[in-house]
């Protein structure tokens, strides 16, 4: 597994789809957190990173799957998926491999942000004045929402050999899981059941998170959806034997 994942990051890092989503990223949010005055900083005149949470799902969102698209896909259309799979390695861990890689550079993509948090301590006045603990919830957030897209990228990949095919069934599915809820409960036929609705959608349990107060049920509706992912896409590799 080790292997595979070394293999898969090291290709990303060798390739522009791993600085492009990087370079994305960090220049959104950059810009939102900065430049543009409606969600700068400096105008807002409040030491807080709301608006690069806020926007960081809805990059994810189009660069995640940009990620995953080709761990699948680019295998079974360059006929190597045979190959790969004859090697002593079993499904999981070719799996878990590619999952893992993905969810590397995800995160490494959110390393450099970091910064941002340092920049607004030291411009808080008083130095220091930042909710950090709310920073720290928002962070983990992200952690747990790249993990869940990826699952859901990865799967999408698994069902076809085209990799803009894939590209866009990701976002579909994680577009779906993650507001798609949202505005289903908004509709006023479901009564008292709305409520219910939107805690089968990850935005209700991101929000949850973003606020500092990290919930037993909002971390195990993480692992859940992500274990079902990655054990639809271990159905999907093992159907070539039936």
């Amino acid at each position: 597994m080790f292997a595979i994942l070394s293999k898969e990051f090291n290709s990303y890092l060798n390739s522009l789809i791993g600085y492009i989503v990087i370079g994305v990223f960090l220049v959104a949010t950059g810009l939102f957190m900065w430049v543009f005055p409606d969600s700068s900083v400096l105008d807002y005149g409040y030491a807080d990173l709301q608006s690069v949470f806020a926007l960081a799902p809805w990059l994810f969102l189009f660069l995640i799957p940009a990620i995953t698209m080709r761990t699948f896909a680019e295998e079974r259309k360059g006929g190597t998926m045979e190959l790969l799979l004859t090697k002593p390695v079993s499904d999981t861990q070719l799996l878990l491999g590619k999952y893992f890689a993905c969810l590397l550079l995800a995160l490494f993509a959110l390393l450099p942000s970091l910064l941002y948090y340092v920049s607004v301590y030291q411009l808080g006045d008083p130095v220091g004045n930042i909710d950090s603990a709310a920073v720290a919830g928002s962070y983990l957030g992200l952690v747990f929402l790249a993990a869940v897209f990826v699952a859901m990228g990865i799967f999408a990949s698994s069902l076809t050999e085209n990799q803009i095919v894939a590209f866009i069934l990701a976002v579909f599915l994680c577009y779906l899981v993650y507001t798609g809820f949202d505005l289903l409960a908004s509709i006023d036929a479901w009564g008292t059941f709305s409520y219910y609705i939107a805690q089968l959608g990850i935005s209700y349990h991101y929000s949850s998170i973003s606020k500092g107060l990290i919930d037993s049920r909002d971390v195990l509706y993480f692992l859940s959806v992500i274990t079902i992912m990655l054990l639809g896409t271990k159905l999907v590799l093992e159907s070539r034997k039936w």
